[in-house]
């Protein structure tokens, strides 16, 4: 805690951590008080331990929420409901259903429109911030393991692809819900998952698909893009998307006002070239402004405090630095005050 008092910055704004558990657990509540913290993430299933993590029922996902906006600097809630198989809040747990993307875009819009309502409400209704979602990545390879393969897709025709998004913008919008678009600067032509190894995208991102990106981090509630994993060589020879100052720049050129947000770090397509902590330092360094390290992969709840004590001690000695987290700060804050309509 000294650290954080004697530098005056509150590094942990840059955190989104996930936990285990159906309540708040000591050792995040002990982060937020030392660091401040940006935000949670929450999963329903434990991938390490099999079995619930932090979904159960809507009344224990509100409780909870509720713990977490109680931590000093309100801390965003964050849920990834895409529909179908990427669904934190499932039909049979007592959430609204919601079909995958691709599913949802051939749908006639009325009843589009009816569940993408009635899911952006509930979220709303049971303390969820934001929404990491709509997925905007083209399905230009169909055969794609972690897109095209489950659906994830809305179609491969950014037309198409920008009408789905924006009926999910109108319902988030009326319902107060922030919206994340992914996966910058898109993974449908992805051949390997990120999850799993490094994802090579070079040569695989068309005008369109970057162009789509752009627009709807402009246009959709939250004014926020993900950040994926994956290398564009063309960009950046050596860093994935993810960790480049070279993609941070290029999103910057066109929208420099969005939050940008980093892909969960503990991702064995980013591990394979930094560790966790590397990462975080790599990351606030390129630019971007909130980094998601979900402890679902990986458990790295204790790390979490020493990276972000390393973190308070750097912006203590080191002006430059500490000047770009205020800029990153700044934007969390704003996304902040949205959530809570202040």
């Amino acid at each position: 805690m000294a650290a954080r008092e004697a530098t005056g910055h509150r590094v942990g704004e840059h955190f989104m951590l996930g936990f285990r558990g159906l309540s708040l657990p000591a050792w995040l509540g002990e982060f937020a008080r030392a660091y401040g913290l940006g935000g949670v993430i929450l999963f329903d299933r434990d991938l390490q331990q099999g079995g619930v993590r932090n979904v159960e029922s809507p009344e224990q996902v509100a409780a909870l929420t509720a713990e977490v906006h109680a931590l000093p600097g309100r801390p965003l809630v964050f849920v990834d409901q895409e529909g179908g198989r990427v669904r934190r809040l499932k039909a049979a747990a007592g959430f609204c259903e919601l079909p995958s993307a691709r599913d949802f875009a051939a749908l006639p819009e009325v009843e589009a429109r009816a569940l993408a309502n009635a899911s952006c409400a509930e979220m709303k209704r049971l303390g969820i911030d934001f929404d990491l979602a709509p997925v905007v990545d083209l399905d230009t390879n169909p055969d794609n393991p972690n897109i095209g393969r489950i659906e994830r897709s809305f179609s491969a025709d950014p037309v198409e692809v920008d009408r789905c998004a924006r009926i999910f913008g109108d319902a988030a919008r009326a319902a107060g819900l922030g919206l994340c678009v992914k996966h910058y600067p898109g993974l449908g032509g992805a051949r390997t998952d990120s999850h799993l190894a490094l994802t090579d995208i070079s040569g695989l991102v068309s005008m369109e698909q970057e162009a789509l990106f752009y627009a709807l981090a402009a246009a959709l509630p939250g004014q926020a893009a993900l950040f994926s994993h994956g290398f564009v060589r063309e960009w950046d020879a050596e860093r994935p998307v993810s960790i480049s100052p070279a993609a941070v720049a290029r999103f910057r050129a066109q929208q420099p006002g969005t939050l940008l947000v980093t892909d969960d770090l503990q991702m064995q397509g980013l591990q394979g070239a930094s560790t966790t902590a590397e990462a975080v330092f790599t990351a606030l360094e390129a630019g971007l402004d909130l980094l998601c390290i979900g402890n679902n992969l990986l458990a790295q709840s204790g790390e979490c405090l020493e990276i972000a004590r390393a973190l308070a001690e750097r912006a203590e000695r080191d002006a430059v630095f500490a000047a770009r987290l205020d800029g990153a700060q700044a934007r969390i804050e704003a996304r902040k005050r949205f959530a809570a309509g202040t």
